[in-house]
């Protein structure tokens, strides 16, 4: 008789299925990002930053993303390299993307039509490509190098298909990096951490004066348990985890009030490090949540629902 397979091989194997199925979805991904772009776009005019105009300059090696244009042609004529100027703000304001591509993210109830996977992958490249409409640039935390191209999205999308399986992108926690000072980091994740896990990870990367911004991404069920009778949770993250519950509706009030203090306390981090936390649900269109987003990256202020659960709306509002 054939034996059992172990439960981490099981797991392992798992795992290699959902990167297999989100890299065969990227493509449409990517379209969909774009569309979405474009949505957000119509309502907001191309940033600009306003600024004393400053004149301190430094180079860097020209990259295969950068535009020919921006190629610094006399600094390049004393060298075997290419080199791009570039003013210093434009260096330190990096916008650094993570998009949780975790098992808990791979979750769509039949209120929702899309997985919170797909949804933060989505909002991502979306986001990539309206940064750099706007003059910014971008880049895959942990995994790619900073980018000004138009085509930014294809290419934080080459990046993800290149390391889908990466932990830096299958584990919950935002990973330990170092970014450079004054940057800017955009993390998509459904963020059920413990929060003393996530609050130190957080803390850890706003300490160099990084300006960040949550976006939690919930299926509609998760926000009210909508089941009834008996039912078996499985455990996302880890392997043979599963609980049965005979009447799961018993425990419905219990489990919003837990999910609202974890919600509050990860809005009470966010204030603490000067960001923000914006809520997003996947059965919601995904420009209402890129709208308020871009909006909070320049500056303004604004929400596009007003009607949010308390937790939520001392963050910034669910979508």
């Amino acid at each position: 008789m054939e034996a059992a397979m172990s439960p981490a091989r099981t797991e392992i194997g798992r795992l290699e299925l959902e990167a297999h199925g989100l890299a065969d979805r990227l493509p449409d991904l990517v379209i969909e990002a774009s569309r979405v772009a474009s949505t957000v776009a119509h309502g907001i005019h191309g940033r600009r930053r306003a600024g004393p105009g400053e004149t301190f300059w430094q180079f860097r090696q020209f990259e295969g993303a950068d535009a020919a244009t921006l190629i610094d042609w006399r600094r390049s004529a004393s060298s075997d390299q290419l080199y791009v100027r570039e003013r210093e703000w434009e260096a330190a304001h990096t916008v650094w993307l993570w998009p949780d591509l975790s098992p808990s993210m791979d979750f769509r109830s039949d209120l929702a039509p899309v997985t919170k996977r797909d949804r933060a992958v989505v909002l991502m490249l979306a986001a990539a490509e309206l940064l750099v409409r706007g003059g910014e640039r971008v880049a895959l935390l942990g995994l790619g190098r900073p980018t000004a191209s138009r085509k930014a999205a294809t290419v934080i999308a080459a990046n993800v298909l290149t390391n889908v399986s990466s932990p830096l992108l299958t584990t919950s926690l935002p990973p330990k990096i170092r970014l450079p000072r004054y940057s800017g980091a955009i993390l998509i994740s459904d963020f059920l951490d413990p929060l003393d896990q996530l609050g130190p990870r957080l803390e850890e990367m706003a300490g160099a004066g990084v300006s960040g911004h949550l976006v939690q991404v919930m299926d509609p069920a998760e926000e009210t348990l909508p089941y009834e009778g008996r039912a078996e949770f499985l455990g996302p993250e880890v392997a043979g985890e599963r609980w049965i519950v005979d009447r799961v509706e018993t425990m419905r009030d219990a489990y919003i009030k837990r999910l609202a203090a974890h919600r509050d306390g990860l809005a009470e981090i966010a204030r603490r490090l000067g960001w923000s936390l914006l809520v997003h649900h996947t059965d919601r269109p995904p420009h209402e949540l890129l709208l308020s987003l871009i909006l909070r990256l320049g500056g303004q202020t604004g929400s596009y629902r007003m009607s949010t659960p308390p937790a939520a709306a001392a963050a910034g509002g669910p979508a």
